[in-house]
């Protein structure tokens, strides 16, 4: 174990500021590709919510000019006059301490109906003030420690008004307060500790959880912690359909969970943190449907059912059983078995047409692919992607079931495997490619999508000649930062044209894998570093401009990080075992 340190330093802009367990962080960012000049408590419940902003004040009431340091341990506003800091000390508080600088705190928004906004009211005989959230259902309590309130506005203020308080010390003094978040009633704010310790606390967790995720950084995989950083920062308490400690996709906008990004985040976490990868994994199936089927997304208060995701979970648990440091109990093997069940029976029934042998996306969301071209001539498609990934999944209950005695199980789901492979090569490989094709009859048509070149992840279980073909087109979508969704001299190619374009973290993941399990390793090893790479100078961002590296979208996004310490992990486990070897 390490001692504990600072860890990495990071912008808020692109990475919000907060700590494992929180349903709030701090930024400027209250809407996408918006950043606000303030910074806000933003609340994930009941949806994104700027609630509070934070603005920093000179001595003569003006704003100060600061800059924004940040790093897991605190967060700073700093300046020629003084600087105020901040951190979590617990997942709904947060401690506030400044010198030199007063801090104005103002509810995010000004209109006050009885239908919406934010009211602000002082406790009696307290030096206590509190907003209450109608966006959020949630209060905000702020607790005078040290210092002094300079003013306050708009006490139960109705209509358009600024509504807060301003902290300051006017001994020029330090000052400090707490602000809480709760629901209905709380007892008043104590705590034995400083803010020094508040921070030596914060660090420590911090560092602890980096040490058990990712043990194996070293400098030639310099963004590990900051990778961590942003899963630990991104995670929360179970609360309203949230049913487990859950990892966000981020806690900027995309501030759910879709039912294959929990993979990513899971293979992460297992070896250093297998309870909360087991939770990750297990997240969306707590929402499976009566069909079998699983949510496009869960979060606080929302579970859509309007598409679902591909079936990567047989790879995906496959993969997890490897990680986990211990493997899974017998009650958690039987739960997965049957869950996985369910799930994989509803591509064989609900997705499949009468006497077809292969399943169909219903829209590009089906494929988590949105709006790749693939899709473009119909939306009501069978793809080779999904019949690659239904009979990896197929496989994998094979194996289950067979480890666990259902042997009759065992051998229908290894037919119906063999049944759906030689039907994908049957009926979608033409002239040395996998073609796409309507689910109401036999018209086909080939794309530039990367999606088209997706049954790698098939790997062993591909024959030679198909093998090496996809190998051979994959190679033209690899530009210098990683493999390009779409091609990148395609008509249809567009920088930021999400999936039709730009470089994305599952599909490297996905492909890197199934090319080295194919034998194709130096294709592999020259992806895995490509990607590498462009987080290492770009960050996690959702996804990156395939031609520039640029970070596009939601700039901290879990499965971005994720599959850089998949990557990284394994690149140095080959990198040790190379050493080794030529050592003997």
């Amino acid at each position: 174990m390490t001692a504990a340190r600072p860890g990495p330093a990071f912008s808020v802009h692109d990475i919000p500021f907060s700590t494992s367990g929180s349903w709030f962080g701090i930024s400027p960012v209250v809407a996408e590709n918006t950043h606000a000049e303030d910074l806000h408590l933003v609340s994930h419940q009941t949806g994104m919510h700027a609630v509070l902003r934070l603005v920093p004040l000179n001595h003569t009431g003006g704003r100060a000019s600061t800059r924004v340091e940040a790093a897991p341990d605190r967060l700073s506003w700093t300046g020629p006059e003084g600087r105020v800091d901040l951190a979590y000390e617990s997942p709904d508080t947060v401690r506030l301490r400044g010198s030199g600088l007063n801090l104005r705190v103002l509810a995010a928004t000004r209109d006050l109906t009885p239908f919406s906004g934010t009211y602000f009211y002082r406790e009696p005989h307290a030096d206590t003030y509190v907003f209450t959230s109608y966006e959020t259902g949630r209060r905000y309590r702020i607790t005078l420690l040290t210092g002094a309130v300079a003013e306050t506005a708009g006490q139960q203020t109705l209509g358009s008004a600024d509504r807060g308080v301003t902290i300051g010390a006017a001994d020029g003094g330090r000052w400090e307060i707490a602000v809480e978040e709760y629901e209905t009633a709380r007892r008043p704010y104590a705590s034995p500790a400083t803010f020094d310790q508040v921070v030596d606390a914060a660090r420590a967790a911090f560092t602890a959880f980096c040490d058990a995720v990712a043990p194996w950084r070293s400098p030639d995989t310099p963004a590990a912690e900051l990778a961590a950083y942003v899963l630990w920062s991104a995670t929360v308490r179970p609360k309203g359909f949230v049913t487990r400690p859950a990892v966000l996709m981020s806690k900027h906008w995309m501030d759910k969970v879709w039912s294959w990004d929990h993979c990513f985040n899971a293979l992460a976490l297992a070896a250093g943190e297998p309870e909360l990868a087991w939770d990750q994994f297990a997240l969306p199936f707590d929402h499976q449907d009566e069909s079998g089927a699983l949510p496009d997304s869960v979060t606080h208060s929302e579970v859509l059912h309007n598409f679902v995701k591909p079936p990567i979970h047989g790879w995906a648990f496959g993969q997890l059983r490897r990680r986990l440091t211990r493997d899974a109990g017998p009650q958690q093997l039987t739960e997965a078995y049957d869950t996985l069940s369910r799930w994989t029976e509803f591509w064989l029934t609900a997705r499949r047409t009468p006497g077809a042998a292969l399943p169909h996306y219903q829209h590009g969301n089906d494929s988590g692919w949105d709006n790749a071209t693939t899709f473009d001539p119909e939306r009501v498609v069978v793809t080779a992607d999904l019949a690659a990934f239904l009979v990896l999944q197929l496989r994998a209950m094979a194996d289950l079931a067979q480890e666990s005695g259902r042997l009759d199980d065992a051998r229908r789901w290894t037919r119906e495997a063999d049944r759906t492979q030689t039907a994908m090569f049957d009926e979608l490989w033409a002239d040395g490619r996998f073609v796409a094709r309507s689910a109401d009859g036999a018209t086909t048509w080939r794309s530039s999508s990367l999606l088209d070149l997706m049954p790698i992840v098939l790997g062993e279980h591909l024959p030679e000649n198909i093998s090496a073909a996809l190998a051979h087109r994959l190679e033209t979508h690899l530009t210098e930062h990683g493999l390009a969704t779409e091609h990148p001299s395609s008509p249809h190619y567009l920088p930021d044209g999400y999936w039709r374009g730009p470089v994305w973290a599952p599909s490297t993941v996905l492909i890197e894998d199934g090319l080295r399990r194919a034998g194709h390793h130096r294709l592999a090893d020259d992806i895995s570093a490509r990607f590498r790479a462009l987080c290492e100078t770009s960050g996690f961002a959702e996804n990156f401009d395939a031609l520039t590296g640029r970070g596009l979208r939601d700039r901290a996004y879990t499965w971005t990080a994720s599959s850089y310490l998949l990557l990284a992990q394994a690149y140095e486990q080959r990198r040790t075992e190379s050493a080794r070897t030529a050592e003997v």
